[in-house]
């Protein structure tokens, strides 16, 4: 018996501010619009997975979020499990379903994850709600981290997860001679990328110049190298092997890996044992795949140093390169290995919940051949990062999943 898993379904709402929808609307359109691609019905779903991070704060819904989303979009009466794994809950969710299947306990199930985080009137708890992603106990030690490092303590109106990626890029700058201009090269490309995908929350395409220009929020980074807060959902269906030669494998892209980790205990500079590099280089020996042989990829872009950090980690170049490599076009459309297609988090928007499916939908539709104008001639392997908090020097968790077509 095989022990392959498809993606045969992807779907996501437009990401951006939606004052009017709610956790259980936009579940409910990332849902149909799944179902409508997998081609199935709702009785067809074994088993479904829900990820959320924000609701409880923001809203008080404490427990079986997932049962009272779901519900609201016609799906109930199976196993629903609740996820909440930071930034990278709704890969969690894809890594917990893809289990359950290999396990032998349903052919095709169902993850989704929703986030609503657009609260204009409780900005104190849309801050808490990100603090919250750091050791709440060890406040200290986190702003004492930053310091260390170079960095400056938080300011008002900002999140710390923005220091805490300056004060990175600027280590990172000190050590290989990476400038503010790259940057904003990798914002420009992100934001461009992002204006030829009709479900960004941000459809503009930027200069290098313009990124400068944007408003400062903590050096080096600019508005522009920022994401924003977003409201949104994602899903993906995942079927069994005996499941797929049913269906029909015309659409499907097989799952060739995700590996998931936790943050380790390592000095601060020691990168090559940093938890992205880890997990891409699990993910890369599960699918018996070289960095080299990736063809498109999505990484969790919370700033543009994200981005640069992501492309090292995941190996793409060696560290220092990225610059060199950014003035030649490697990273862009139309470049050697194209990062972030769908505008990544900067210009796609990043309702938490649902961030890690939104990159496994662009690259199952990138993997399909069905972008568009961004689309990636020849995709036929593909990459995604998904992490998320910060614990001791690094993210709390990281996913690096594999996505490989089936038109190989």
């Amino acid at each position: 018996m095989s022990n392959n898993v498809y993606v045969i379904g992807a779907s996501m709402t437009r990401f951006g501010r939606h004052p009017d929808e709610s956790v259980k609307s936009l579940t409910k359109m990332a849902v149909e619009a799944v179902l409508k691609d997998a081609g199935l019905e709702r009785q067809d779903i074994q088993a479904a997975w829900f990820s959320n991070t924000r609701q409880p704060m923001l809203e008080g819904q404490n427990t079986i979020r997932g049962q009272i989303a779901l519900r609201a979009a016609g799906i109930h009466s199976i196993p629903i499990i609740n996820v909440e794994n930071a930034c990278a809950s709704g890969t969690t969710a894809m890594v917990q379903a893809a289990a359950y299947i290999k396990a032998g306990l349903a052919d095709i199930v169902l993850a989704v994850g929703a986030e609503k985080m657009y609260f204009p009137d409780r900005p104190e708890q849309v801050a808490a709600a990100f603090a919250g992603g750091t050791d709440i106990h060890d406040r200290e030690g986190v702003l004492d981290y930053i310091e260390a490092i170079g960095g400056e303590r938080p300011g008002p109106g900002r999140s710390v997860f923005m220091d805490l990626y300056a004060a990175q890029a600027r280590v990172h700058m000190a050590r290989f001679g990476t400038t503010q201009e790259d940057f904003a090269r990798i914002a420009a490309n992100t934001h461009t990328h992002g204006s030829q995908n009709p479900n960004a929350q941000y459809q503009t395409p930027f200069t290098v110049a313009q990124v400068l220009a944007d408003k400062p929020i903590v050096y080096p980074f600019t508005r522009a190298m920022c994401a924003p807060v977003s409201d949104g959902a994602a899903a993906v269906i995942l079927c069994s092997e005996q499941m797929v030669n049913k269906l029909g494998r015309a659409r499907a892209v097989r799952l060739a890996a995700c590996q998931l980790m936790s943050t380790m205990v390592r000095e601060k500079d020691d990168y090559e044992h940093h938890i992205g590099r880890l997990a891409a280089n699990a993910a890369y020996s599960t699918a018996g795949i070289d960095p080299a042989d990736i063809d498109v990829v999505e990484v969790h872009d919370a700033t543009a140093f994200s981005t640069l950090q992501q492309i090292e980690n995941l190996q793409l170049c060696q560290p220092g390169e990225v610059g060199r490599l950014l003035q030649e076009g490697a990273f862009k459309l139309g470049g050697r290995t194209p990062v972030n297609p769908s505008g990544g988090l900067l210009a796609k928007g990043h309702p938490v919940g649902a961030t890690g499916l939104a990159q496994i939908y662009e690259l199952v539709t990138q993997l399909r051949g069905e972008a568009g104008s961004r689309q990636v001639e020849g995709a036929r392997i593909a990459a995604a990062e998904n992490g998320g908090g910060f614990l001791g020097v690094e993210e709390g968790v990281t996913a690096v999943t594999i996505l490989a077509s089936l038109t190989n």
